[in-house]
């Protein structure tokens, strides 16, 4: 090997290497119930609206800094911020909002990555998988140092190339994809709601939390690391890792989600099957009209996604509720350090496989999760904004007015979207 091919392959490492909670956050976004979403939007409206995700790149990019940067500023994580602008009762509702809007995702996502499972091996059992994916994860999240876990997540986001290796199987009509992603049409009703889920799935307020409480994590492991406002001196390294890792997170979510529009667009909607009943539905559709192989990486993907997103759900509600009530919190410590912490991954986790199991529909599941996401993402984003501007909570470090505009902008956004969430039949 020449010596510039192993310096180029060097600065891939090191780049890769600076890539952590941004990069993960961003791949959890893409979750099974994030992929049921936008293969509905590409089988049913074809590439009529890939132009939400033009949009959400900007808005979703400067929440998701906001609340890195709380974290990394304040050594504490987003719940326990929040007490400082809001009171305790208003952050215990939004908290105990977020573990249900959570517990039903898992729920969800867990069914979701059986389902496709059984898809591929074949024999059914899909319920079965589902308690299989939903223990390795507990078990996983509880006896794996934090280091090792962290690492582990961040691999597996390699996952979601399945879906742009995928793309790369099918013919695609790249005139009508230029046209899709730069001219916003809005063609009835329908268009509205599914604009409304794209923006839930997109922005969703687990999210928040688990990168701000990432950021606490990472400086837990670092010796030489402290909270910026403790040590002004290493802001400016950390801003440029957390501007790095949160772009490059958000972009690969959003690549992600226009390859599964465009190719469920080119494939289900150009042969007219525009009924998705979910991410593992949305595989097995695929089989037909793109091959058997395009469809076995369909539905592991979701397998690999899932595996992502069910720890970052169960993490990040186990974060918000133990942050408010002032428990022990961190994946880096024993599960008997943090009894109350690990309980709720393990209850959030352990209810998603009830939920899973009942008879309660999976769609009905995702769009009940949905509503709620909506609804709780407005207040948690007002107060995020709040907070990013407070001197009395980030010192000199209050985020860029740049930033604060984008972000201010995607909370009107969402709100606006939660209003029609409710108008809109």
């Amino acid at each position: 090997m020449s010596r510039t091919k192993i310096k180029h392959r060097l600065r891939a490492v090191a780049l890769f290497e600076q890539l952590g909670p941004g990069l993960v956050t961003g791949a959890a976004d893409d979750d099974p119930s994030g992929i049921a979403t936008y293969s509905q939007a590409g089988a049913t409206f074809g590439f009529q609206l890939l132009w939400t995700m033009v949009l959400t790149y900007p808005l979703m990019s400067a929440v998701q800094l906001i609340s890195a940067h709380i974290g990394r500023i304040t050594g504490c994580g987003l719940a326990k911020n929040m007490r400082s602008v809001l009171p305790k009762w208003a952050v215990t509702g939004l908290v105990v909002l977020l573990f249900v809007a959570n517990t039903i995702n898992i729920g969800a996502d867990l069914a979701a990555m059986g389902e496709a499972t059984a898809l591929v091996i074949g024999g059914g059992g899909g319920h079965w998988f589902t308690i299989a994916w939903a223990l390795l994860s507990l078990t996983l999240q509880l006896f794996i140092p934090y280091r090792k876990y962290a690492r582990l997540l961040k691999w597996v986001t390699l996952s979601l190339l399945a879906y742009v290796a995928t793309l790369l199987m099918i013919k695609v009509d790249w005139s009508q994809v230029g046209l899709g992603l730069v001219s916003p049409q809005v063609s009835d009703r329908d268009a509205v709601m599914m604009i409304v889920a794209i923006f839930g799935t997109t922005i969703s307020p687990y999210l928040f939390f688990w990168q701000s409480a990432q950021e606490v994590e990472e400086i837990r492991q670092d010796p030489k690391a402290k909270p910026l406002i403790q040590d002004p001196a290493q802001a400016r390294r950390e801003f440029s890792r957390m501007r790095l890792d949160t772009f490059a997170g958000m972009a690969v979510a959003n690549m992600v989600a226009i390859s599964i529009m465009i190719v469920t667009a080119s494939t289900l909607h150009a042969q007219g099957a525009s009924s998705i009943q979910g991410a593992a539905d949305a595989a097995k559709a695929l089989e037909p009209v793109a091959g058997k192989f395009a469809f076995a990486l369909f539905a592991m993907g979701i397998v690999g996604t899932g595996l992502l997103a069910v720890p970052v759900l169960a993490g990040s509600a186990a974060f918000a509720v133990g942050e408010s009530r002032g428990w022990k919190c961190g994946l880096e410590r024993k599960p008997w350090e943090a009894v109350g912490f690990y309980s709720v991954i393990g209850a959030a986790t352990l209810l998603g496989i009830g939920i899973s199991a009942s008879s309660l529909d999976p769609i009905q599941a995702l769009i009940y999760s949905a509503v709620l996401n909506g609804f709780v993402a407005v207040p948690i984003m007002a107060t995020m904004m709040l907070v990013a501007h407070s001197r009395k909570v980030l010192g000199r470090f209050t985020a860029h007015p740049l930033l604060l505009g984008l972000g201010w902008l995607a909370t009107v956004i969402m709100a606006a979207a939660a209003i029609a969430m409710v108008v809109v039949r």
